[in-house]
């Protein structure tokens, strides 16, 4: 065999089975998205985050998630959190909002937030065997989390949240944002229980997923008092002066045409309303 052939195979084994990658730089971001192949640590430069007050309407899961990660950039104990419910309603805000507060409040805790997409959950353990050598403290951040009938990624999430040998790093804790309490569609759960000879095993191992999370917060539908006072802060934060009369007969009207109120539609509606009013989103 010549040196070409030798070559093109040693090139061809590096392509399936790149070297290891230089350690990424923590310092260089307070968050990070985790990709692979190869697998790198991305640095964000600047978050997509509101601030925690705007979240109007949740506060009970706001203060319990705010007071989890107080614990855990303090270096004690933590649980992993679920936050499931209703879609627009903040869960993916609160998880950037809440990470972004306790940095404020603790600079030198090092605390940092990693997002990691769901299909690449299969790659969990290489991420927490970089995370597990590293300083200072990770967020892994997990959205719009679920799982179908035959989706085999959520075993790669058990071991993290309470199995394995090694188990979760103490310096690691998962937050996860889904729209299903049980990450897994209603009508599969009762399929599985319907077609197999013990129902109650047949669906265990799936459904016991979401009770390895220590928190659960829920989140639900916003009536119209907390949707007119999500838009209001917003006019309050960003400077836009309306006449109260005119706001409320506005964003009841948007809501109307969209059918739902949520955070979403909300931030939405004064979108449009800045823009119409030519005020600026840059705080």
């Amino acid at each position: 065999m010549n040196d070409d052939a030798l070559t093109r195979i040693a090139e061809a084994l590096e392509r399936l089975s790149p070297p290891p990658g230089r350690a990424p730089d923590l310092d260089s971001a307070e968050a990070f998205v985790w990709h692979t192949g190869p697998d790198r640590l991305h640095p964000v430069a600047q978050v997509n985050r509101v601030d925690l007050d705007l979240l109007v309407g949740i506060g009970r899961a706001r203060d319990t998630l705010l007071a989890n990660t107080l614990q855990f950039a303090r270096g004690l104990p933590a649980n992993n959190a679920l936050l499931w419910g209703a879609r627009g309603m903040g869960k993916s805000s609160l998880v950037k909002a809440v990470h972004g507060a306790v940095t404020a409040q603790l600079p030198d805790s090092g605390l940092k937030l990693v997002e990691i997409q769901r299909e690449d959950l299969p790659s969990i353990g290489r991420l927490l065997d970089l995370l597990r050598v590293a300083d200072g403290r990770f967020i892994l951040f997990c959205d719009d989390l679920s799982f179908s009938h035959d989706d085999q990624h959520y075993k790669s999430l058990k071991a993290v949240l309470d199995g394995g040998v090694e188990g979760r790093p103490d310096n690691v804790v998962l937050y996860a944002t889904s729209n299903r309490r049980h990450l897994m569609p209603r009508d599969m759960i009762e399929n599985e229980r319907s077609s197999a000879i013990s129902p109650s095993e047949a669906v265990e191992e799936k459904v016991s997923l979401s009770d390895r999370f220590g928190l659960w917060l829920g989140f639900h539908a916003c009536d119209q008092d907390d949707f007119l006072a999500m838009i209001e802060g917003y006019c309050a934060a960003y400077g836009l002066t309306i006449d109260p009369a005119r706001l409320r007969a506005e964003a009841i009207e948007w809501q109307a045409t969209r059918g739902s109120r949520s955070g979403r539609v909300a931030w939405q509606f004064f979108t449009d309303l800045a823009g119409r009013e030519g005020v600026s989103l840059t705080r």
